[in-house]
């Protein structure tokens, strides 16, 4: 009986493995399908595969890929002012990168010099003002009370002029 056991849990051990092994060849199929799919999809949007592609995990390339996509099609925010907000948020990382990237992307939808420097003087000032806030500790909800106050009299005010 207790051979029969072994027998038996050697069995179903044998079976689950040889069943994880197929699981996990199918998802390695189907992983390199959606990896090839995405790599020619990159290569047709921008005529080579660039090598910041290349250093994601092949794995995941599909579901970056779909992401990046997603968030570059018709939206609420212009093109122009998508690269501008990015811009900003790269000259803050800092990310040289993303710096050229984005400039150059904005550029390309019209954005001027001016509009160029505004949004990272724009991003600077967020941060400054972000660092001066943290740094002190200023309490979230005391803040909020006072921005309301704040923007109520500036609304009044526009309202008598």
């Amino acid at each position: 009986m207790k051979n029969f056991v072994k027998n038996g849990s050697k069995k179903a051990i044998i079976s689950i493995a040889l069943a994880a092994l197929t699981i996990g060849l199918s998802a390695q199929e189907t992983n390199d399908q959606a990896y090839n799919e995405a790599k020619e999809e990159i290569i047709q949007t921008f005529g080579s595969f660039p090598s910041f592609f290349d250093a994601f995990p092949a794995y995941a390339l599909s579901g970056a890929w779909q992401s990046f996509k997603e968030l570059q099609s018709p939206g609420n925010i212009d093109k122009k002012h998508r690269e501008l907000i990015q811009l900003a948020v790269a000259a803050q990382i800092p990310c040289d990168y993303c710096v050229y990237f984005h400039t150059e992307s904005a550029k390309a939808y019209g954005a001027t010099d001016e509009e160029l420097k505004e949004a990272v003087a724009m991003g600077a000032q967020t941060r400054h003002w972000s660092m001066i806030l943290q740094g002190a500790q200023i309490d979230l909800e005391e803040f909020k009370k006072e921005f309301k106050q704040m923007m109520s009299y500036m609304d009044d005010q526009a309202k008598a002029n």
